[in-house]
């Protein structure tokens, strides 16, 4: 066990020392020059000369390169170039809302989607599962912007039952101060004891939430459904039903444990998927997570940002692999002893 955990850890440092360097040479060949960012409109040749030399753009890309490397083994990403905070500070405040929102959206994934894909496979080509299919087409094809927008016409234009945009109300932010502990303002203000503060957070966690759920929930039902076929027609599963065992316990106490491990590997790959995958719902809601942050900063070739915001997604999915895996031996007694 230490000695696959450790051989992961290496393989995870490769990977990461991968993706900055594929990051870092891809925002380098951007065709606007970071200066600009800095200069404004209409800067004068000799202020992008003193800028670019402020930012090493001057040097060779290989040096620049080694020299930004060197920055990072010293744990200094830089400064982001349009907030002018430190890019790790930019992080830390940002991806509570992040954490926060794709770890509501797996739970919900999670708990409909399972038996849902349950269901369908137990009723296996009946309309219950017909109809578990469609959806489950219906959500693998709906692009998230689109699901998003309608979400904010029905429940804002024509309702007016929830806000669209942003964590909290401005107000509420102004007139009821918390003290942000964890970052998750739905667990803040419930420790502040601001019930206030938290029903307004719970309706304006609901519309993006329920747009990650709905685009990933299709494909978390349609594996468990295609597992749960496959461990149906096993001979345990024949036996059981041969001594009369109870068809809930079958389903859920045995098939459904049957699946664990390839639904361990879809759940990780889902909550990893969401944690850099809300670029486009954070967007659309402007929620102040790491997905919006990353968009303004590669349109405005915000480099360093890029490079540190880019590095810490990559490292969250591997860490969730990584945990994904020891959780293996956790439900799997028999890799315990290879």
């Amino acid at each position: 066990m230490i000695k696959y955990v450790v051989h992961r850890l290496i393989l995870m440092i490769g990977i990461l020392f991968g993706v900055l360097t594929i990051t870092f040479f891809l925002s380098r060949v951007l065709p606007s020059s970071p200066a600009n960012l800095i200069l404004g409109d209409r800067p004068t040749a000799e202020q992008i000369a003193m800028a670019e030399e402020e930012l090493g753009l001057n040097k060779p890309l290989l040096v620049q390169y080694a020299l930004y490397m060197g920055e990072i083994f010293r744990g200094n990403f830089g400064n982001s170039l349009r907030t002018h905070k430190p890019v790790l500070v930019e992080i830390h405040d940002r991806m509570g809302a992040t954490i926060e929102l794709t770890s509501l959206a797996i739970v919900i994934v999670v708990l409909v989607g399972i038996p849902l894909g349950v269901l369908s496979a137990v009723r296996q080509n009946s309309w219950i599962d017909n109809l578990v299919r469609a959806g489950i087409v219906g959500g693998v094809a709906m692009p998230a912007f689109i699901l998003a927008m309608v979400l904010q016409i029905i429940f804002y234009g024509r309702l007016n039952w929830l806000p669209i945009q942003g964590r909290l109300d401005s107000i509420m932010l102004l007139d009821v101060p918390f003290a942000q502990v964890t970052g998750f303002f739905l667990i803040d203000t419930l420790l502040a004891g601001e019930w206030g503060a938290f029903k307004n957070a719970v309706s304006h966690i609901i519309l993006p939430t329920l747009t990650l759920s709905i685009v990933t929930l299709a494909s978390v039902a349609r594996i468990t459904r295609n597992v749960m076929v496959e461990v149906l027609r096993e001979e345990f599963i024949h036996t059981f039903f041969a001594y009369g065992v109870r068809r809930r316990i079958i389903y859920y106490r045995y098939a459904l444990k049957a699946t664990l491990i390839p639904m361990l590997t879809v759940i990780g790959l889902t909550y990893g998927y969401l944690l850099g995958g809300t670029v486009v719902v954070e967007f659309v809601f402007d929620w102040p997570g790491l997905g919006g942050f990353l968009v303004f900063s590669i349109v405005q070739n915000d480099f360093p940002a890029v490079l540190g915001t880019t590095l810490f997604l990559a490292g969250a999915y591997l860490t969730i692999n990584l945990v994904v895996d020891l959780l293996y031996y956790v439900v799997d007694p028999r890799l315990r002893k290879q």
